[in-house]
This record gives C-alpha cells, structure tokens and sequence, in this order.
C-alpha cells in the first residue's frame, strides 16, 4: 500500500465531533468552508491528493485504522478543489452521496487539532 493523502486537522468546529459521535461521519474541509458549514467542519491545509481512493484502501485517524468500503464519484474531485470530503463510518458497499467516502473500523475517532488523517491505496 501507498500512502496518497496526508494532512493534519488545523481548526475543529464546535459541532464537529458531535458529528462523528451522533451521525457516525465527520466532514473535513480546506481553508474557507462556508460559515453555515464550517461549525461542523474539521478544518485541514492539504488537499493534495497523489493517487485514486478505492475500496479495500485505509484511512488512517492518527493511529486508527479503517478499511474503505465504498467511494462516492465526487469524492476525489473534491478533496482535490476544495479539501472536502465526508467520512461515514457506516461500513457501506454502496455509495449514498457523491462526496462521502465510507468506511468500516472498530470504534469512532476522537479528532483535535494536530491529529493526523492519512489515505492509503
């Protein structure tokens, strides 16, 4: 496996992990969400993106593992233009939203400022 996306979360919104703990998915967005949006936003400063999100891929939440288990056709476009993406810890095999990434794992991340998310092909 090839690591094809690192950034660290540099703002947390003050509905953000809410987000992950009552709807089982975070949104991490680059400099600039909306205001209505960035409350619920984990902030990042990368949206560099050197390879294709696939299933059975990794996404890394500092030390906490989770396997890609379906990709929604926007999702790299996004993360690219915008640093958007949604992560749903739903354990899906089909994409529901176009811009959410689903993935499977053992328990929920604790996400601050400084913590480390890393996508791995």
């Amino acid at each position: 496996m090839s690591k094809i996306f690192e950034t660290r979360v540099a703002a947390v919104g003050p509905e953000a992990q809410s987000m992950v703990e009552d709807a089982n998915m975070l949104i991490l967005f680059g400099q600039g969400a909306p205001a209505d949006l960035a409350e619920f936003c984990f902030t990042i400063d990368n949206n560099n993106l050197t390879g294709s999100l696939k299933s059975d891929g990794k996404v890394l939440i500092d030390t906490q593992e989770y396997r890609i288990t379906a990709v929604g056709d926007l999702v790299e476009t996004n993360l690219k233009n915008l640093g958007h993406i949604t992560i749903s810890f739903d354990g899906s095999k089909e994409k529901t939203l176009p811009g959410t990434l689903h993935v499977e794992g053992n328990g929920l991340p604790q996400l601050s400022s400084g913590t480390l998310v890393q996508f791995w092909d």
